[in-house]
């Protein structure tokens, strides 16, 4: 906000390009966004499609020129962007398909699987099951690392998971790996409605 009438993309991959990290977690992405992003920041990427996509290269030809006119309409993804290590694997568990599509997706690294979720909104117990059986596909696949994304909870308590992070509904959890200081809540300017949370581990 307010309106931009134009898309900001190079503002996106400008401002995610600038931060320090080494891990991103994205969500509501448009599909085109992770590729430009990731190669602006020099890092890899893996996406998974959520909701929205239907006719998807008609909304997307029409938020390219004008992203007001559909806003969220205009597609959807999450999306991981990793620096400085190779992504080995790449997984995806849908979670729901009703009211919209939910899904986790991570990527094995050398020290585990780093999970992002964009969980269900409304009501609250929703969006706790949502990450709980994000979580238990994650465990399935292997060593869970972290765990984080928009988890649509205030005050989340996960089983088995140590809270690093948060700002409103943005948190990031680890298997049990403090956090090396405080975390950061990231300087967005007006570029989205959620502010970055950056968190360096032990």
């Amino acid at each position: 906000m307010p309106p931009s009438g134009r898309s900001l993309l190079r503002e996106f991959a400008d401002a995610l390009a600038g931060w320090e990290w080494d891990v991103a977690l994205l969500q509501e992405v448009p599909p085109w966004f992770p590729e430009p992003l990731a190669a602006s920041a020099g890092a890899g990427y893996r996406m998974q499609l959520t909701s929205r996509n239907w006719l998807l290269p008609l909304r997307r030809a029409i938020s390219v020129r004008n992203p007001d006119i559909l806003k969220a309409n205009g597609g959807g993804c999450n999306a991981i962007l990793v620096r400085g290590e190779p992504i080995l694997e790449h997984r995806a568990q849908r979670l729901r398909r009703r009211p919209e599509g939910r899904w986790v997706h991570g990527v094995r690294l050398s020290g585990g699987w780093v999970a992002n979720v964009h969980a269900h909104n409304r009501p609250q117990p929703a969006a706790q099951a949502d990450c709980e059986r994000a979580i238990a596909a994650v465990r399935g696949w292997g060593d869970l690392l972290v765990f984080g994304g928009d988890v649509n909870l205030k005050r989340p308590e996960l089983p088995g998971l140590l809270h690093v992070a948060g700002n409103h509904v943005d948190h990031v959890f680890t298997d049990g790996s403090p956090a090396a200081g405080r975390a950061q809540v990231l300087d967005r300017g007006v570029l989205s409605d959620h502010p970055p949370v950056a968190v360096t581990l032990a």
